[in-house]
């Protein structure tokens, strides 16, 4: 018995219908356009029974089927890339409008552009640790700035302070002594006591006639309410662990050796002051204590005495300091401290704006960039 040629033609198995997921992405490809896609598995059908007989004849196989253009597609992907058109331009236009916009973000409003800056530097109010300009650190804060500042090429302090702390008027005439820039001050209604001790630290100083300046001196208080605590039926038993420790507590008067001590204390302090006086105004120690009566002086007779230089207001310190550093011209720039509530809101505000417009200059190059490819593609 003759086995099958197993080699001989067959006729061709019916064609089997394509996936549904396949089907979609050949008429993709195949239509080459956003339009409604072809079906695949129709046209198939239809190319296999035409041809079915040649295969079946030849051997040869069926040809793929010829491409169909929906015109109504074509017609609505042309609309969609000219639509892309204005979207383009718009997104191009906003990311130029942004990046002219970043330099005001950055910079301050204010910001003077001239290489020749005069900083001020207020210094009003009591003399003490409060964090203000008119305490060591935030005056300290001030004058680096100012001395990081290339643009800043002197400093006026605008003083209108009766004093504060010995201590903190130390400190902070320490620090304007060792400021490397020139330093200029222009005197308010008064410039007393430890405002006058770092005042002095200044290579001049400007008063108005009516400036109250100077009152070199230290002063403690020590308060004795025993009679009226007593007249009060108020009895107050210190315990302490020396026999002077509670001397300033006000509950008992002094004794003739606490009092001594007091005073011996209070002119040790006092020749700090009069030693840094002397050595900011280059006078003799003995002048200066001539000088040191506690009591302030009137503008006029501080410029005849030596406590200050002119007679001028913050116009003429200006310019003195302007002078100083061999300005001919020059802006004014006034250096804040940036703690307080209103300086940290701003900067909130001004680094969330930065962040917000680097976020959507990034977002409109993207969005330009995905856009330009698409349509280079299509």
């Amino acid at each position: 018995m003759l086995e099958p040629d197993t080699n001989s033609a067959q006729p061709p198995e019916p064609s089997a219908s394509l996936p549904s997921s396949h089907t979609d992405a050949s008429s993709e490809v195949s239509a080459g356009n956003y339009g409604t896609p072809i079906d695949f598995a129709e046209s198939g059908a239809t190319a296999a029974s035409g041809s079915a007989g040649s295969t079946a004849a030849s051997g040869a196989p069926v040809p793929p089927a010829p491409s169909v253009t929906n015109d109504s597609s074509a017609q609505t992907s042309a609309k969609k890339k000219k639509s892309r058109k204005p979207l383009v331009i718009s997104l191009v236009i906003v990311a130029i409008l942004v990046l002219c916009a970043i330099p005001s973000l950055i910079l301050p409003a204010t910001a003077n552009i001239s290489a020749n800056n005069i900083g001020i530097i207020t210094i009003n109010g009591t003399i003490g640790y409060d964090g203000s300009a008119s305490s060591p650190e935030g005056l300290k804060k001030l004058l680096d700035q100012a001395q990081d500042d290339p643009t800043v090429q002197a400093v006026v302090l605008r003083v209108d302070s009766g004093g504060g702390s010995a201590t903190a008027g130390e400190e902070m005439a320490h620090y304007v002594k060792e400021f490397k820039k020139p330093v200029v001050v222009s005197s308010g209604s008064m410039n007393a006591s430890a405002a006058y001790e770092i005042s002095a630290q200044a290579q001049k100083i400007y008063v108005n006639k009516t400036t109250a300046i100077g009152g070199i001196g230290t002063v403690m208080q020590v308060h004795d309410l025993s009679r009226l605590l007593d007249k009060l039926g108020i009895s107050v038993e210190n315990i302490a662990s020396a026999e002077s420790k509670d001397s300033s507590y006000g509950t008992r008067p002094l004794t003739d050796a606490e009092r001594t001590y007091y005073r011996n204390l209070i002119n040790e302090l006092n020749d700090t002051f009069l030693q840094n006086v002397a050595d900011g105004r280059h006078l003799p120690l003995e002048k200066v204590r001539s000088l040191a009566t506690g009591m302030p002086f009137a503008g006029t007779t501080a410029v005849k005495n030596g406590i200050a230089d002119e007679l001028g207001g913050l116009s003429e310190a200006t310019s003195a300091a302007a002078a100083l550093a061999n300005c001919s011209t020059y802006t004014t720039k006034k250096l804040e401290l940036d703690n307080s509530s209103l300086f940290s809101l701003k900067s909130l505000l001004k680094n969330e704006v930065k962040r917000a417009v680097n976020s959507t200059v990034n977002e409109v190059f993207r969005s330009v960039k995905e856009s330009l490819n698409a349509t280079e593609i299509k």
